[in-house]
C-alpha cells in the first residue's frame, strides 16, 4: 500500500519522506461543489475559507471545520 490510499499526499517541492494530511481539503472541495449545485451561498465561502487556509498552510477555523465535515450529515 502506499501513503496516497490513506489519503496523505507528497507535498510538492518537498523530502520524499514529508507527506501531510489533505482530508478536510479534499472534503472542502467535495462540499464546495454540492453547495455550487444547490445554490448555498454561505456555505460556499466557508469551504473557500478552508481551501485557501490549508493552502496557505494556516490553521483551518474550527467553525469552519466544522460545516465541512458535517455537510452531508
Amino acid at each position: 500500500m502506499n501513503a496516497i490510499s490513506f489519503g496523505a499526499r507528497k507535498r510538492p517541492g518537498s523530502g520524499s519522506d514529508e507527506t501531510r494530511n489533505d482530508k478536510p481539503l479534499d472534503a472542502a472541495w467535495i462540499v464546495l461543489e454540492a453547495a455550487n449545485d444547490l445554490g448555498d451561498h454561505a456555505t460556499v465561502e466557508v469551504c473557500r475559507r478552508v481551501i485557501d487556509a490549508s493552502l496557505k498552510g494556516t490553521l483551518v477555523s474550527p467553525y469552519d471545520l466544522h460545516i465541512v465535515v458535517d455537510y452531508f450529515r
